[in-house]
Protein backbone atom coordinates (compact mmCIF):
# COMPACT_ATOMS: atom_id res chain seq x y z
CA UNK A 1 0.00 0.00 0.00
CA UNK A 2 1.02 3.67 -0.60
CA UNK A 3 0.23 6.37 1.46
CA UNK A 4 -0.60 9.65 0.17
CA UNK A 5 -1.37 13.08 1.70
CA UNK A 6 -3.99 15.29 0.62
CA UNK A 7 -4.41 18.60 1.72
CA UNK A 8 -7.82 20.53 1.57
CA UNK A 9 -10.09 17.96 0.46
CA UNK A 10 -13.01 18.68 2.71
CA UNK A 11 -13.18 21.43 0.62
CA UNK A 12 -15.11 21.22 -3.11
CA UNK A 13 -12.33 19.99 -5.36
CA UNK A 14 -11.48 17.56 -3.03
CA UNK A 15 -13.52 16.12 -1.78
CA UNK A 16 -15.06 15.18 -5.17
CA UNK A 17 -11.83 14.13 -5.68
CA UNK A 18 -11.20 11.56 -2.50
CA UNK A 19 -14.20 9.24 -3.14
CA UNK A 20 -13.48 9.02 -6.93
CA UNK A 21 -9.52 7.74 -6.35
CA UNK A 22 -10.41 5.51 -3.42
CA UNK A 23 -12.66 3.74 -6.11
CA UNK A 24 -10.01 3.80 -8.70
CA UNK A 25 -7.27 2.69 -6.84
CA UNK A 26 -7.10 0.07 -4.21
CA UNK A 27 -3.26 0.08 -3.40
CA UNK A 28 -3.39 3.83 -2.06
CA UNK A 29 -3.98 5.02 1.64
CA UNK A 30 -5.31 8.58 1.88
CA UNK A 31 -4.26 11.14 4.70
CA UNK A 32 -6.36 14.09 4.15
CA UNK A 33 -4.96 17.11 6.13
CA UNK A 34 -7.71 20.04 6.63
CA UNK A 35 -8.12 22.41 8.27
CA UNK A 36 -11.55 22.55 8.60
CA UNK A 37 -11.98 26.72 7.76
CA UNK A 38 -15.20 27.96 6.55
CA UNK A 39 -14.52 26.48 3.27
CA UNK A 40 -14.46 22.38 4.65
CA UNK A 41 -16.73 20.39 6.03
CA UNK A 42 -16.49 17.05 6.63
CA UNK A 43 -20.15 16.44 5.44
CA UNK A 44 -18.61 16.48 2.01
CA UNK A 45 -16.73 13.37 2.83
CA UNK A 46 -19.31 11.23 4.28
CA UNK A 47 -19.22 8.53 2.15
CA UNK A 48 -15.84 8.24 2.60
CA UNK A 49 -15.31 8.29 6.68
CA UNK A 50 -15.87 4.57 7.27
CA UNK A 51 -13.27 3.49 4.64
CA UNK A 52 -10.62 1.97 6.20
CA UNK A 53 -8.34 3.16 3.26
CA UNK A 54 -9.12 6.78 4.12
CA UNK A 55 -8.16 8.66 7.34
CA UNK A 56 -9.01 12.66 8.13
CA UNK A 57 -6.50 14.98 9.87
CA UNK A 58 -7.38 18.62 10.86
CA UNK A 59 -4.47 20.78 10.99
CA UNK A 60 -2.32 23.89 9.28
CA UNK A 61 -0.45 23.02 6.64
CA UNK A 62 1.43 25.95 7.61
CA UNK A 63 2.11 23.88 11.05
CA UNK A 64 5.83 22.26 10.11
CA UNK A 65 5.81 19.96 13.02
CA UNK A 66 2.73 18.15 12.19
CA UNK A 67 3.63 18.03 8.94
CA UNK A 68 6.70 16.52 9.59
CA UNK A 69 5.08 14.08 11.86
CA UNK A 70 2.60 12.93 8.82
CA UNK A 71 5.27 12.15 6.82
CA UNK A 72 7.33 10.07 9.25
CA UNK A 73 4.00 8.47 10.82
CA UNK A 74 2.78 7.21 7.43
CA UNK A 75 5.71 7.50 5.37
CA UNK A 76 4.27 9.39 2.51
CA UNK A 77 5.12 8.67 -0.82
CA UNK A 78 2.85 10.89 -2.53
CA UNK A 79 1.51 14.50 -2.17
CA UNK A 80 -1.38 15.86 -4.28
CA UNK A 81 -1.85 19.75 -2.62
CA UNK A 82 -5.65 20.98 -2.88
CA UNK A 83 -5.62 23.15 0.01
CA UNK A 84 -6.13 27.03 -0.42
CA UNK A 85 -7.62 30.45 0.40
CA UNK A 86 -9.61 30.83 -3.09
CA UNK A 87 -12.50 33.18 -3.09
CA UNK A 88 -11.43 36.17 -5.02
CA UNK A 89 -13.46 38.69 -3.01
CA UNK A 90 -12.32 37.29 0.79
CA UNK A 91 -8.96 38.29 -0.70
CA UNK A 92 -9.64 41.49 -1.07
CA UNK A 93 -10.74 42.17 2.03
CA UNK A 94 -8.44 40.09 3.93
CA UNK A 95 -5.07 39.35 1.95
CA UNK A 96 -3.17 38.25 5.01
CA UNK A 97 -4.56 34.78 5.45
CA UNK A 98 -3.89 34.12 1.42
CA UNK A 99 -0.40 34.91 2.01
CA UNK A 100 -0.14 32.55 4.97
CA UNK A 101 -1.96 29.64 3.69
CA UNK A 102 -1.17 29.43 0.26
CA UNK A 103 2.21 30.71 -0.13
CA UNK A 104 3.50 29.62 3.39
CA UNK A 105 1.41 26.59 3.86
CA UNK A 106 3.08 25.27 0.03
CA UNK A 107 6.54 25.86 0.97
CA UNK A 108 6.25 24.18 4.31
CA UNK A 109 4.97 21.40 2.39
CA UNK A 110 7.34 20.87 -0.31
CA UNK A 111 10.23 21.57 2.15
CA UNK A 112 9.07 18.42 4.20
CA UNK A 113 8.51 16.51 1.27
CA UNK A 114 12.19 17.11 -0.26
CA UNK A 115 13.77 16.57 2.57
CA UNK A 116 12.11 13.36 3.98
CA UNK A 117 12.59 12.06 0.31
CA UNK A 118 15.96 12.89 -1.14
CA UNK A 119 19.35 12.47 0.16
CA UNK A 120 20.60 15.76 -1.38
CA UNK A 121 19.68 17.23 -4.25
CA UNK A 122 18.62 15.67 -7.66
CA UNK A 123 18.98 12.27 -5.55
CA UNK A 124 16.37 10.62 -3.89
CA UNK A 125 16.67 8.08 -1.33
CA UNK A 126 16.19 4.39 -3.06
CA UNK A 127 12.74 3.89 -1.34
CA UNK A 128 11.35 7.05 -2.31
CA UNK A 129 12.74 7.12 -5.83
CA UNK A 130 8.78 7.65 -7.86
CA UNK A 131 7.84 9.99 -5.20
CA UNK A 132 5.89 13.07 -6.20
CA UNK A 133 4.40 16.92 -5.42
CA UNK A 134 1.37 17.34 -7.32
CA UNK A 135 0.66 21.03 -6.98
CA UNK A 136 -2.99 22.31 -7.89
CA UNK A 137 -3.34 26.08 -9.09
CA UNK A 138 -5.74 28.13 -10.90
CA UNK A 139 -6.13 29.71 -14.37
CA UNK A 140 -6.30 33.29 -12.48
CA UNK A 141 -2.29 33.34 -12.51
CA UNK A 142 -2.02 34.18 -16.12
CA UNK A 143 -4.56 37.43 -14.82
CA UNK A 144 -6.81 38.56 -18.06
CA UNK A 145 -7.45 37.82 -21.59
CA UNK A 146 -8.49 39.73 -24.79
CA UNK A 147 -10.96 38.78 -26.62
CA UNK A 148 -9.75 35.96 -28.78
CA UNK A 149 -6.82 34.37 -26.86
CA UNK A 150 -6.27 31.35 -24.69
CA UNK A 151 -4.03 30.68 -21.75
CA UNK A 152 -1.39 28.29 -22.15
CA UNK A 153 0.90 26.50 -20.32
CA UNK A 154 3.66 29.37 -21.91
CA UNK A 155 0.96 32.26 -21.44
CA UNK A 156 3.34 34.84 -18.65
CA UNK A 157 1.84 35.31 -15.34
CA UNK A 158 0.36 38.51 -14.60
CA UNK A 159 -1.81 37.79 -11.23
CA UNK A 160 -4.62 40.88 -10.80
CA UNK A 161 -5.87 40.01 -7.19
CA UNK A 162 -4.16 39.16 -3.79
CA UNK A 163 -5.61 35.92 -4.23
CA UNK A 164 -4.34 34.95 -7.76
CA UNK A 165 -0.52 36.87 -6.59
CA UNK A 166 -0.56 34.07 -3.44
CA UNK A 167 -1.61 30.90 -6.06
CA UNK A 168 1.02 32.65 -8.52
CA UNK A 169 3.65 32.58 -5.52
CA UNK A 170 2.66 29.00 -4.71
CA UNK A 171 3.75 28.14 -8.56
CA UNK A 172 6.36 29.61 -7.88
CA UNK A 173 8.28 27.52 -4.83
CA UNK A 174 6.95 24.67 -6.87
CA UNK A 175 9.33 25.44 -10.00
CA UNK A 176 12.13 26.40 -7.59
CA UNK A 177 12.09 22.83 -5.64
CA UNK A 178 12.32 21.25 -9.01
CA UNK A 179 15.19 23.03 -10.75
CA UNK A 180 17.20 23.85 -7.22
CA UNK A 181 16.54 20.38 -5.65
CA UNK A 182 15.18 17.93 -8.70
CA UNK A 183 12.02 17.07 -6.52
CA UNK A 184 9.80 15.29 -8.91
CA UNK A 185 6.95 18.18 -9.70
CA UNK A 186 3.84 18.60 -11.29
CA UNK A 187 1.59 21.53 -11.43
CA UNK A 188 -2.01 21.80 -13.10
CA UNK A 189 -3.91 25.06 -13.35
CA UNK A 190 -7.63 24.72 -13.92
CA UNK A 191 -10.36 27.07 -14.94
CA UNK A 192 -13.41 28.03 -12.77
CA UNK A 193 -14.51 24.64 -11.58
CA UNK A 194 -18.78 23.62 -11.04
CA UNK A 195 -20.64 21.04 -9.43
CA UNK A 196 -21.82 19.43 -6.22
CA UNK A 197 -20.70 20.44 -2.77
CA UNK A 198 -19.22 23.73 -3.97
CA UNK A 199 -18.92 26.31 -1.28
CA UNK A 200 -22.12 28.49 -1.24
CA UNK A 201 -20.71 31.79 -1.97
CA UNK A 202 -19.52 30.42 -5.53
CA UNK A 203 -21.47 31.95 -8.06
CA UNK A 204 -23.58 28.85 -9.14
CA UNK A 205 -24.30 28.43 -5.98
CA UNK A 206 -25.13 31.51 -4.90
CA UNK A 207 -27.51 31.85 -7.84
CA UNK A 208 -29.34 28.96 -7.33
CA UNK A 209 -29.74 29.62 -3.45
CA UNK A 210 -30.86 32.94 -3.93
CA UNK A 211 -32.86 32.01 -6.49
CA UNK A 212 -34.84 29.30 -4.39
CA UNK A 213 -35.19 31.88 -2.02
CA UNK A 214 -36.64 34.07 -3.73
CA UNK A 215 -34.26 36.56 -3.09
CA UNK A 216 -32.29 39.27 -5.42
CA UNK A 217 -29.75 37.46 -7.70
CA UNK A 218 -26.77 39.66 -7.82
CA UNK A 219 -24.66 39.85 -10.87
CA UNK A 220 -21.23 42.15 -10.86
CA UNK A 221 -21.20 45.27 -13.20
CA UNK A 222 -22.49 44.15 -16.48
CA UNK A 223 -22.66 40.30 -16.34
CA UNK A 224 -19.98 40.13 -19.41
CA UNK A 225 -17.11 38.86 -17.68
CA UNK A 226 -16.04 35.31 -19.26
CA UNK A 227 -14.97 32.55 -17.45
CA UNK A 228 -14.18 28.48 -18.78
CA UNK A 229 -16.41 26.19 -17.08
CA UNK A 230 -14.67 22.91 -16.10
CA UNK A 231 -17.04 20.32 -14.36
CA UNK A 232 -15.52 19.07 -11.21
CA UNK A 233 -15.25 15.62 -11.67
CA UNK A 234 -13.60 16.03 -15.18
CA UNK A 235 -11.05 18.21 -13.62
CA UNK A 236 -10.62 15.34 -10.77
CA UNK A 237 -10.23 13.03 -14.17
CA UNK A 238 -7.22 15.50 -15.17
CA UNK A 239 -5.93 15.46 -12.16
CA UNK A 240 -5.86 11.71 -11.67
CA UNK A 241 -3.98 11.79 -15.18
CA UNK A 242 -1.36 14.53 -14.56
CA UNK A 243 0.17 12.67 -11.13
CA UNK A 244 0.33 9.62 -12.54
CA UNK A 245 1.56 10.17 -16.12
CA UNK A 246 2.47 13.77 -16.59
CA UNK A 247 6.00 14.43 -17.32
CA UNK A 248 8.14 15.66 -14.45
CA UNK A 249 8.48 19.22 -14.12
CA UNK A 250 5.70 19.84 -16.39
CA UNK A 251 2.72 22.05 -15.70
CA UNK A 252 -0.84 21.08 -17.17
CA UNK A 253 -3.56 23.67 -18.28
CA UNK A 254 -6.98 21.91 -17.42
CA UNK A 255 -9.90 23.39 -19.30
CA UNK A 256 -13.82 22.31 -19.99
CA UNK A 257 -13.39 24.73 -22.98
CA UNK A 258 -16.94 26.25 -22.31
CA UNK A 259 -16.86 30.33 -21.88
CA UNK A 260 -20.20 32.06 -20.75
CA UNK A 261 -20.51 35.20 -19.66
CA UNK A 262 -21.90 35.68 -16.15
CA UNK A 263 -25.45 36.90 -17.47
CA UNK A 264 -25.11 33.77 -19.32
CA UNK A 265 -24.73 31.33 -16.46
CA UNK A 266 -27.54 32.96 -14.25
CA UNK A 267 -29.91 32.75 -17.61
CA UNK A 268 -29.09 28.97 -18.11
CA UNK A 269 -29.95 28.43 -14.28
CA UNK A 270 -33.26 30.46 -14.09
CA UNK A 271 -34.24 28.30 -17.21
CA UNK A 272 -33.35 24.97 -15.80
CA UNK A 273 -35.31 26.27 -12.30
CA UNK A 274 -38.18 27.37 -14.34
CA UNK A 275 -38.96 24.21 -15.73
CA UNK A 276 -37.83 21.91 -12.35
CA UNK A 277 -39.09 24.16 -10.22
CA UNK A 278 -41.61 26.75 -11.35
CA UNK A 279 -43.13 29.42 -9.73
CA UNK A 280 -45.38 32.38 -10.50
CA UNK A 281 -42.90 34.62 -12.38
CA UNK A 282 -39.58 33.30 -13.93
CA UNK A 283 -36.33 33.48 -11.67
CA UNK A 284 -34.90 35.65 -13.89
CA UNK A 285 -36.94 38.33 -12.21
CA UNK A 286 -34.60 38.23 -9.35
CA UNK A 287 -31.72 39.28 -11.61
CA UNK A 288 -29.99 42.29 -10.02
CA UNK A 289 -26.47 43.78 -11.05
CA UNK A 290 -24.22 45.64 -8.53
CA UNK A 291 -21.29 47.31 -8.45
CA UNK A 292 -17.99 45.64 -10.05
CA UNK A 293 -15.57 43.92 -7.34
CA UNK A 294 -11.87 45.38 -7.58
CA UNK A 295 -9.48 44.09 -9.61
CA UNK A 296 -12.21 41.87 -11.74
CA UNK A 297 -10.74 40.14 -14.65
CA UNK A 298 -12.62 40.42 -17.60
CA UNK A 299 -11.99 37.46 -19.30
CA UNK A 300 -10.29 34.03 -18.82
CA UNK A 301 -10.24 30.96 -20.96
CA UNK A 302 -7.67 27.76 -21.06
CA UNK A 303 -6.17 25.83 -23.91
CA UNK A 304 -6.34 22.23 -22.44
CA UNK A 305 -4.42 21.00 -25.93
CA UNK A 306 -0.87 19.99 -24.24
CA UNK A 307 -2.96 17.57 -22.05
CA UNK A 308 -5.29 16.29 -24.42
CA UNK A 309 -2.58 15.46 -26.50
CA UNK A 310 0.08 14.37 -24.89
CA UNK A 311 -1.82 12.60 -21.96
CA UNK A 312 -4.99 11.75 -24.01
CA UNK A 313 -7.64 13.84 -21.50
CA UNK A 314 -10.96 15.11 -22.35
CA UNK A 315 -13.75 15.85 -20.50
CA UNK A 316 -17.01 13.76 -20.38
CA UNK A 317 -18.96 16.62 -19.83
CA UNK A 318 -20.19 20.13 -21.63
CA UNK A 319 -21.62 22.89 -19.66
CA UNK A 320 -25.16 21.71 -20.69
CA UNK A 321 -24.94 18.60 -19.56
CA UNK A 322 -22.80 19.39 -16.24
CA UNK A 323 -25.09 22.37 -15.24
CA UNK A 324 -28.46 20.39 -15.27
CA UNK A 325 -26.45 17.83 -12.90
CA UNK A 326 -25.48 20.58 -10.77
CA UNK A 327 -29.01 21.80 -10.65
CA UNK A 328 -30.14 18.52 -9.67
CA UNK A 329 -27.89 17.96 -6.58
CA UNK A 330 -28.62 21.52 -4.82
CA UNK A 331 -32.39 20.86 -5.68
CA UNK A 332 -31.92 17.36 -3.70
CA UNK A 333 -29.11 18.87 -1.08
CA UNK A 334 -32.08 21.82 -0.04
CA UNK A 335 -34.89 18.45 -0.16
CA UNK A 336 -36.66 19.80 -3.41
CA UNK A 337 -36.48 16.68 -5.93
Amino acid sequence: MINILLTGTAGFIGSNFVPYFLEKYSDYNLINLDLLTYAGDLENLKECENNPRYKFIKGDICNRELVEFIFNEYDIKGVIHFAAESHVDNSIKNPGIFIETNVNGTFTLIDIAQKYWMEKPFEYKKEYNKCRFHHISTDEVYGTLNEIDLFTEETPYAPNSPYSASKASSDMIVRSYQETFGLNTVITNCSNNYGPKQHDEKLIPTIIRKALNGESIPIYGDGKNIRDWLYVLDHCKGIDLVYHTGLEGNVYNIGGRNERTNLQIVDVICTILDEKKPKNVSYKELITFVEDRAGHDRRYAIDASKLENELGWKADNDFDSGIVKTVEWYLKKNGIS
